[in-house]
């Protein structure tokens, strides 16, 4: 069994979708009318630098993974399962079919505004410490307001929260045997309870949205569980702001008997899974 997998944020770049606008022009022409800029200029030139922040890179990358899988024939009957990580899932559904590209588009520009409207907190990547023991060291160092936000592999935890609580961890985890201790390049602490009022705001968009019943299956970067169609808008709110299991999906995908992944947009994914056991 085959499963296509797409990255979320952290997996812009500037270049990436080169060729993919010219090959879907009517698509590129909605999204620049929808998003009020070239999303084509912004992807290959980046000439101000924004593919950095949150509220363009966001729309980019989804854009990006839709145009990408598009190329490679765009059919949910090439795959038995979807999934993607964090902002990825979005790409998730509209490849199941649960969910219109363009409508995707519009809530992900809708989420990514909502999400940079938070700035006071920080995100670190934890190579080299598990989960139990990034979560007994959290619980050791009484840091306050610093949370698990993604459990991206057997070997990489990302934390997040207030942004001197995340320094202070930061070295805690070091000292405690983290081989590399990396600050993200994030506006705020995604994925975590400090995300809440990103997620009411959200909300509002979340309701006006139409969700179809799906052709394919998608696991949940969220629950690690197949998506009931009928719950996505709670699940794509709960999102925001409660951590990425991605090495729950991905045992799930394999215990469904996934043997091959194919990731869209990059290797992000694929070189997390091979640390997944």
């Amino acid at each position: 069994m085959r499963a296509r997998i797409f990255p979320g944020q952290g997996a812009q770049r500037r270049g990436m979708g080169e060729d993919s606008f010219e090959e879907f022009p009517e698509l590129t022409a909605q999204a620049d009318e929808l998003l009020g800029y070239s999303v084509a200029e912004l992807c290959l030139e980046d000439p101000e630098g924004k593919l950095r922040q949150t509220r363009y890179a966001q729309p980019a990358i989804y854009f990006v993974n839709a145009l990408l899988h598009l190329r490679d024939g765009g059919e949910p009957a090439g795959f038995d399962y979807f999934a993607g990580h964090s902002l990825g899932e979005y790409n998730a559904l509209v490849a199941a079919g649960m969910l219109e590209l363009i409508d995707g588009l519009e809530l992900v520009r809708r989420r990514a505004e909502a999400m940079a409207g938070i700035t006071d907190g920080a995100m670190l990547a934890v190579i080299g410490l598990t989960r139990e023991q990034v979560e007994s060291l959290l619980l050791a160092e009484g840091v306050a307001a610093v949370y698990l936000a993604n459990w991206n592999s057997d070997r990489q935890i990302v934390v997040a929260g207030d942004r001197a609580g995340v320094r202070a961890f930061g070295k805690a985890a070091a000292k405690s045997g983290a081989t590399k201790v990396t600050p993200l390049h994030v506006s705020g602490p995604f994925h975590t309870p400090l995300m809440n009022p990103a997620r009411l705001r959200f909300d509002d968009a979340l309701a006006e949205c139409v969700f179809k019943p799906g052709d394919v299956p998608v696991v949940s970067s969220t629950t690690g569980e197949i998506v009931d169609p009928t719950h996505v808008r709670d699940l794509l709110s709960t999102q925001i702001s409660t951590p990425v299991q991605w090495v729950r999906t991905v045992r799930t995908l394999r215990e469904l008997g996934v043997t091959g992944f194919s990731e869209v947009n990059g290797t992000t994914l694929t070189k997390l899974d091979s640390e997944i056991r």
